[in-house]
């Protein structure tokens, strides 16, 4: 906490931080702030941070007793998202003007996914999409959340951007688009290339982002059947460059000039990858090859990227699900509804967002590599839980 405060000015940005109360009696940055370091501490959810009401660091830290569960959802559901988005952008203002953003394979990526963060048969809320699962009997209406997550990848380590909840009757990519027109619009300057997968291959997504001069890599299956079909018919003519990286061997096809995808309006670039990798299984020690074939659309030309670099962008893409939303709910509780409210969940997920981009820029940037080597991330996470519950451990018994 010291280290965020020294380098990023913790307390003032979320200072800026309010909800609908008309006459608070509780600062919104203190419940934000109390909440962060539950989010830090893994704790899990807000009846377990009121556990620790009776603990003195609340006090001295906060400067007043910490707040209850009910308070604290109930000033989430009336917290603006925006100005945590804006504690967001100020993270990333302070990482980039400190030269922390490095470019990976020659570009700053944005990776967009989408992720189911709740799903119930008996609570739902006016921001539930619902559907009906078929089961023995009957079919059953459930109620969930989906949401869009927009992530830099930087060399050292990914960056989360921001989130939106995907309405009743849109699709995962309208409502990616309506992300994507914030994220274009608060940071600008901040990625070259989008990388998602075979869902977000739409004309009206890729104009967008060429509209503001930036590049697109999906990948691509049937769904563009005419573009498929016509970049392996040119393929089976083509001798492909055969490149070998440790226990991998890619056989690469690289065609430009496609204008088989009508719709876009524009010509595109098809990369086609069958990675044949050698791994031993565990239980006969034997040794076998694993056969993959990977194809992207994309708008970067070769004069910018090369085969093997679209290659590795491509896979890139898997750095959200890895880094970014496995992690969160694994490991952070980001599926935990801490309130059933809409504005809520995106208010808790933005705040964990905040919390996981300031615990990484201190583990990478004032943790020694030596040190960090020898624990994981959960270690250091827990160490910090142990920090605010010892004075607790640590009291002398009545």
């Amino acid at each position: 906490m010291a280290y965020i405060e020294k380098i990023y000015h913790f307390g003032s940005l979320v200072s800026q931080i309010r909800d609908s109360r008309l006459k608070p009696q509780i600062e919104t940055s203190l419940v934000v702030k109390s909440v962060f370091l539950m989010m830090l501490g893994q704790m899990g959810s807000l009846h377990a941070l009121e556990q620790e009401r009776g603990n003195p660091f609340w006090g001295r830290w906060l400067g007043r007793k910490l707040a209850s569960a009910d308070t604290t959802a109930r000033v989430y559901t009336g917290i603006r998202a925006k100005d945590i988005r804006l504690t967001l952008h100020c993270v990333y203002t302070g990482l980039k003007r400190n030269k922390m953003l490095k470019r990976r394979h020659r570009f700053h990526v944005l990776i967009l996914d989408g992720h189911e963060s709740s799903a119930s048969y008996l609570r739902c809320c006016q921001g539930c999409r619902q559907r009906r699962i078929k089961t023995q009997n009957e079919g059953r209406v459930q109620f969930y959340h989906r949401q869009v997550i927009a992530m830099l990848s930087e060399e050292k380590f990914p960056l989360l951007l921001d989130v939106e909840s995907q309405r009743e009757g849109e699709d995962e990519v309208n409502c990616a688009l309506r992300l994507m027109e914030r994220v274009l619009k608060n940071y600008p300057r901040s990625f070259d290339v989008v990388v998602a997968d075979a869902l977000y291959l739409r004309a009206n997504f890729f104009n967008l982002l060429l509209d503001h001069h930036k590049d697109v890599i999906a990948v691509l299956k049937d769904d563009r059947r005419e573009l498929l079909q016509d970049a392996e018919g040119l393929f089976a003519y083509e001798e492909p460059l055969v490149k070998q990286e440790g226990t991998t061997k890619r056989e690469m096809w690289d065609i430009e000039q496609f204008e088989s995808w009508e719709s876009l309006g524009r010509k595109v670039r098809v990369v086609r990858s069958l990675e044949t990798k050698t791994v031993r299984r565990q239980m006969t020690g034997q040794k076998e090859e694993k056969t993959s074939e990977w194809i992207w659309a994309t708008t970067l030309s070769k004069k910018k990227a090369s085969t093997q670099t679209i290659i590795y962008l491509g896979h890139d893409r898997w750095l959200i699900e890895n880094r970014a939303i496995n992690e969160l709910v694994t490991f952070w509780h980001a599926d935990h509804v801490y309130r059933h409210h809409p504005q809520a969940i995106v208010s808790f997920l933005l705040t964990l967002f905040l919390v996981l981009n300031l615990f990484r820029a201190f583990l990478h940037l004032n943790i020694k590599p030596e040190r960090r080597a020898k624990h994981t991330t959960l270690y250091f996470a827990r160490l910090i839980f142990a920090g605010i519950s010892e004075n607790i451990f640590n009291k002398a018994p009545p």
